[in-house]
């Protein structure tokens, strides 16, 4: 199922969070920051110096810290970028010598008076990251002794030093970049919600993002919910994802299609009924209400609900209690409603086909799912999130989306929201052979069809669209002629330009040389 895989992919990357702070936390506590110790120790008596610090580098703040020093603890010193001395070697990229201190002003000076140390010269050297990163820290020995100064064979040896220093503290700022990694992907998870089922809800866009906010707000508390949206939009998705946030999500949830029961049935479906309490009662069954007794009931459709059930079903949510079909015994029940329509319920209300007293006691917080046409951000992650299941599902392995593939997707309409982008993804897995890219050629008829402008990627122009229509011809032609007109259209936008038309279609120049061979086009 969506939600195993997801939960187990969420749990490797908790795990694996976990260690790499447990790893951070060896590493520059006990190893690192050892060795960074034994550094600042050392060179002081190297280059017959009183003290030593070693500063790493924050650009975004324009500052620069102390990581560990001389009798100082980490971050007692901040030293900006632009007015002090390891600022200017870490701005400039140079070894940086400065004697007879003592009586300059700056921004040593502010430092001796907070720390009670008194510099009288200095030398520093930027680290350079070996990785590509820029100057990562400095390294600073202050203090000459006996009142000596610091020379051009100091700045040779601590240069020397510092590229070694490089390397420790490359370490500890990519330990650092990984963990936030897996935080970040781990963020990213969550935001990206599952359920029981195979359909994820996807929250990248900020409508969706508030929709989830709110469905869990409102999941803490037992008040009925009314989810409005189009068809395909999840409304059931989001309604369950409600009940297992909620302190019910042990108990039963119950989806009843108001739409799918006939009117005659109705009664019999939401309070079950006894042995012969009608022609065909063989036993007793128990109603949709018991059935969700503690938990959630979900009504779907519930604007088609007839208007005859509705005084009895809203007697039954008021009192909290009714009876089966051929027994006087009441049944006590305690559920929280969720009500879904694609509909206009309270048009519905307007026009006297839903009762308004029904109406208040159901819909007490109104959430509402927007179409997948105006939450663009959304397409490609769930396109990408239901070519994952399906691929799983039918047990078949693809190379993905083609580039032009999800430029077509972003600018289609998808009036059948979600429900249709799935389909129409299992559609493109089924007739792609395995290992290869999943092309526009396998979307559908209606997809293809589609009247907006440059929905296939500028693949192909609106002269050709009657030309691209299903036919009766086998699908290896239909797809042979698709794809000719596509390699066509982009050659001569391309003025026959193979490269610039391979990258228009999202192919490679090797596989555009080798269709055109294959159907016989020329440049």
């Amino acid at each position: 199922m969506q939600q195993k895989g997801l939960s187990a992919l969420n749990q490797t990357l908790v795990d694996l969070e976990s260690r790499l702070e447990k790893v951070h936390r060896s590493w520059t506590k006990d190893e690192y920051e050892a060795l960074l110790r034994l550094y600042v120790d050392i060179l002081p008596k190297v280059l017959d110096a009183e003290r030593c610090g070693i500063f790493f580098v924050d650009i975004n703040a324009r500052h620069v810290w102390l990581k560990i020093g001389t009798s100082l603890k980490c971050r007692e010193i901040e030293a900006p970028l632009s007015g002090s001395i390891v600022g200017r070697a870490v701005s400039e990229g140079i070894c940086v010598i400065e004697n007879d201190l003592q009586p300059k002003k700056g921004f040593h000076a502010k430092t001796d008076a907070e720390t009670g140390f008194v510099t009288r010269s200095l030398i520093c050297a930027p680290i350079k990251s070996r990785v590509g990163e820029g100057i990562t820290a400095a390294v600073e020995v202050l203090n000459k002794k006996e009142g000596g100064s610091f020379d051009i064979a100091d700045r040779r040896l601590l240069t020397e030093v510092a590229e070694y220093l490089s390397m420790v503290i490359d370490n500890i700022l990519i330990n650092e970049d990984i963990l936030s990694v897996s935080r970040k992907v781990n963020r990213h998870l969550n935001r990206m919600e599952h359920v029981d089922g195979e359909q994820p809800i996807i929250a990248e866009s900020q409508k969706m993002k508030a929709v989830l906010e709110l469905a869990r707000t409102v999941s803490a508390l037992p008040v009925n919910v009314f989810v409005n949206g189009e068809n395909g939009t999840g409304k059931e998705v989001i309604s369950r994802y409600i009940h297992q946030l909620s302190p019910a999500l042990d108990k039963n949830f119950v989806p009843v299609n108001c739409a799918s029961i006939p009117e005659n049935l109705m009664e019999s479906e939401f309070f079950g009924y006894e042995k012969g309490a009608f022609t065909g009662a063989f036993g007793s069954r128990v109603g949709r209400f018991e059935e969700a007794d503690g938990g959630t009931l979900f009504l779907d459709e519930i604007a088609d609900m007839p208007l005859s059930m509705q005084p009895k079903f809203l007697r039954a949510v008021q009192e909290g209690e009714c009876n089966r079909l051929g027994s006087n015994k009441l049944i006590s029940f305690q559920v929280r409603i969720i009500s879904a329509t694609n509909k206009d319920i309270r048009e519905e209300v307007d026009s006297g086909r839903f009762r308004e007293d029904l109406f208040y006691r159901l819909f007490t917080v109104d959430i509402t799912i927007p179409p997948l046409r105006e939450r663009p951000e959304d397409i490609m992650p769930l396109a990408l999130s239901f070519l994952e299941h399906v691929t799983r599902k039918f047990n078949k392995k693809v190379s993905g989306f083609a580039p032009n593939v999800m430029r077509f997707f972003e600018s289609y309409s998808w009036p059948g929201n979600v429900r249709q982008l799935k389909r129409e993804v299992e559609r493109m897995v089924a007739l792609t052979p395995a290992n290869e890219v999943l092309e526009i050629t396998s979307c559908s008829a209606e997809l293809l069809n589609a009247s907006t402008d440059d929905q296939s990627g500028d693949a192909v122009s609106a002269a050709n669209r009657d030309e691209c229509r299903p036919t009766d011809e086998p699908l290896s032609e239909q797809v042979q002629r698709f794809e000719t007109l596509c390699i066509k259209d982009a050659l001569e936008k391309t003025e026959g330009n193979r490269g610039e038309a391979a990258q228009r279609l999202g192919i490679t120049r090797q596989w555009l040389h080798k269709r055109m061979k294959s159907y016989g086009i020329t440049a």
